[in-house]
């Protein structure tokens, strides 16, 4: 490995490893305001997960419903 890290010029925050051409934020907060967004957009594609998955449970149900009317109304 011939590694070596450099300031990226006009950022204090920005380092970039040479090897890679890795661009690193090492402001801490920062990526734990980032990292806080992601879970947040996980948790709500979890729910919006869950909503689609019970409203698809509830359409059965009530196709299931209308069969047996239908089957009482004959």
């Amino acid at each position: 490995y011939n590694m070596a890290i450099l300031k990226v010029e006009g950022h204090s925050n920005l380092i970039k490893e040479t090897r890679t051409k890795a661009i690193i934020n090492t402001n801490t907060s920062e990526y734990n305001i980032y990292m806080a967004r992601i879970k947040q957009r996980n948790e709500q594609s979890d729910k919006l997960r869950s909503a689609v998955k019970e409203i698809n449970t509830l359409k059965a149900e009530l196709r299931e419903i209308r069969q047996i009317v239908k089957g009482l109304v004959k």
